[in-house]
This record gives structure tokens, sequence and C-alpha cells, in this order.
């Protein structure tokens, strides 16, 4: 029964890349037969931070005036159950670089799809008469999943732990066909246009190499440059449109987030409006000096974990959640200090944990990544594998 829980988890931590269905039926399964084993129940030492995030949830939504309105937060704590299946059963790197390994196949099969998908789109807007630019923005590709942040999203934290991988762990047999995927992956980042996740891939990618060759900190952004300036003109324009937005960015319209969701703190500092309050209340609490219609975009969340999180539960609670982020930076990093100075597996998840925290917190200035529910499996099945890492009783083999 063990090893079938252990299995179980390997195929929810992994087919996240392909639906959140099969992740969460696999994650239930596993749940299951992890009680059935009489295996011992196993948290990271996060436990209580991640416990009082919930708790504040909870008092929130008890405190809203609209607790059915809330309830799909709450139901969304199932999602936290990957953090337990994960570090209760797969204690051994070996399966754990499997895992990573095959989130890279995977992601480079859903980069491929992307890319067809981006011809696709290419031709569609060419049919239809439209400016590219214009018209991709709003229809960009997606992979297996239905938004394309969260696709980009997926994407990079494979990218991600693939990079650590590569450059921390020692050697790996058949390297160049995992370098082709990584490869793969990174094209398919690029082609999605997601600034948010472009800027997290940055900062990520900055901090591994930092560690690896420090010299590539200084011809890392000059090469960035350089790519941008021989790309395609939509890339150019998408990455211009960071500094100088036109009508069909949507910067205007997360300034209108932004200072919503400040109104909203100001005005329910302790306990916010309570979960989903934000998407419920938007219209409420909009400056009376921002003009209408409204800027085109999406108002169902505030595109900023720290406000968002701040506005919805109250800024305890949020300062909870960056208590819980830190704390993993924390352990990581000091795990870091303790190893031999030498590629490895514990290495390269430490790291690669690291690398990944950065990315959610870079995003998070501009979106709200940790609400979703694929990107937050797979930010719990890293933050599990990282810790796994640290326990001194878990075999390298």
């Amino acid at each position: 029964m063990l090893r079938t829980a252990r299995w179980l988890a390997f195929g929810s931590a992994a087919s996240i890349m392909l639906g959140i269905a099969p992740s969460q039926i696999l994650l239930a399964l596993s749940f299951a037969a992890l009680l059935a084993s009489g295996e011992k129940l196993r948290l990271p030492r996060i436990w209580l931070p991640l416990s009082l995030f919930m708790l504040g949830t909870l008092i929130s939504l008890a405190f809203s005036g609209d607790i059915q309105a809330g309830l799909p937060q709450v139901r969304k704590f199932y999602v936290f159950l990957e953090l337990l299946v994960v570090f209760s059963l797969l204690r051994s790197l070996r399966m754990i670089r499997w895992l990573f390994l095959t989130w890279a196949g995977l992601g480079a099969i859903t980069a491929v799809r992307g890319c067809v998908q981006f011809v696709q789109k290419v031709q569609e807007a060419h049919r239809l008469g439209r400016n590219f630019y214009d018209y991709y923005v709003g229809e960009r590709i997606t992979g297996f999943t239905s938004h394309w942040n969260t696709y980009s999203a997926e994407e990079m934290f494979a990218f991600l732990m693939l990079a650590a991988m590569l450059l921390f762990g020692g050697r790996i047999r058949r390297a160049s066909v995992w370098v082709v995927c990584g490869v793969l992956i990174a094209v398919a980042i690029v082609l999605g246009e997601t600034r948010g996740i472009w800027i997290a891939v940055a900062v990520a990618v900055l901090y591994l190499c930092w560690f690896w060759r420090r010299w590539l900190v200084a011809a890392i952004p000059a090469a960035a440059l350089l790519a941008i300036a021989v790309s395609p003109g939509a890339i150019r324009e998408r990455f211009t449109s960071i500094f100088q937005p036109r009508g069909v960015d949507s910067n205007q319209f997360r300034i209108v987030t932004w200072r919503t969701g400040a109104q909203m703190i100001e005005r329910h500092p302790w306990l916010g409006l309570g979960p989903e309050g934000v998407k419920i209340h938007f219209e409420e609490y909009v400056p009376a000096d921002v003009p209408r219609p409204l800027p085109s975009g999406w108002y169902g969340h505030l595109h900023n974990i720290y406000l968002h999180y701040a506005a919805e539960r109250g800024i305890p609670t949020m300062l909870v959640l960056m208590w819980l982020l830190g704390r993993i930076i924390f352990d990581f990093w000091r795990g870091l200090r303790l190893l031999p100075a030498v590629p490895g597996p514990r290495r390269y998840l430490l790291h690669g944990g690291i690398a990944v925290v950065l990315a959610t917190l870079a995003e998070g200035f501009v979106e709200l990544n940790l609400g979703d529910s694929e990107v937050l499996t797979m930010f719990l099945v890293v933050v599990a594998c990282g810790y796994i890492a640290l326990d001194k009783d878990v075999a390298d083999a």
C-alpha cells in the first residue's frame, strides 16, 4: 500500500502540468492510500505559518457577512494536501529527480503545443486582417491550461527546477536531451508574452547564475537585450510595453485594481472583506476619480498577492503569508550553507526552491499567482521537495 501511495503522489505532482482534474483525483487517492498504509503523516516546518494563514482565512470568512460566498476559498485548502502527501511519501531524492525531469518532459511537450498555437494565432490574425500584437494580447497561447498566465507559470516552474538541476545537480544522463527540453520551455515562455513571468524568470535566473558563474549576472542582461533587439516585432512591442504601455496593454487596469485594493485595505485593515470579497465588492471601492468605463481587463482580483490578501483577509493574514514565504527562503538558504560546496541532489533542490519562491514573489507584484490552484500545486511540490532535501534521514541515492 505504501508503494502505491508513493506512485499516486508522484502522479498527482507530475500530472498537474496536464490538468488540475487528474492531479486532484490522484491527490485524493494518494492521501487515502497514505492513511491506509499507516505511514507517518509529515509536514515541513512551515506548518505553523501555514496553519495561521488558514486560521486567518476562516476568521475573515466568519466576520465577512457572506460565508456562503467565501466557501470556494475554504474548499481550496484541499490543494494544500499536496504539501502533506509529497513530503510524507516522496522520501527518495532519486524519485524526486525523476519528478522534476517529468516536469521538464511534459513542459517541452506543452511548449511544442504552445508553439503550434502561436502559429495558428498568427494565421488567425492575418485571416481577420488584424494587427497581430493587438489581437494576440487577449488571445495568447495556453498549452493544456485554460489561461495563458497559468500556462506560463507552469512552464516557468518546470524551467527553473530543470535549470537548477543542470547547474547544481551534478552529472545527468543524456543531459543534451534535457537541455533541448529547457530551450523549448524557454521559447514557450517568450512566446507566451506574459510580462510578469518574464520579470520573474529574469529574477530567478539571475539568482541561479549568481551562485553558479557570477560573471553571467553581467552577461545575461546584455544577451537578453540583444535577443530582444533581433526578435520579432510583437516580442519587442510586448517588452517595451512594460515601460510604454499602449491601449491594448494591461498596465492601466492593474493601476485601477491596485488603487481599489488600497481603498479596501484602508477601510478593512484587520480582517479584510472576507474570502471572495474583493470580487464581490470591487465596484464599491473603485476611487471616485477613476474615469468610466474602466480600462479593459479582469477585475475579479487585484493582480497583486500583497494587496489582494491584505484586502481580502486582512493585513495580519497577509503578513503571515509573507512569514511563510520568508521562512522557506531562510530554511533553504541555511540548508545550503551547511552542504558541501559540490554539486548534488540536495543543492539543486534548495537552489531551485529559492529560485521558485523568488520568482513567485516577483510575479506576485503583478498577478495573484498563488490564487491559481495549478500554480499553487506546483509551488507546494517544490517546497515539499526542498524540505525533503533538508532531511538528513533521506538518502541521496
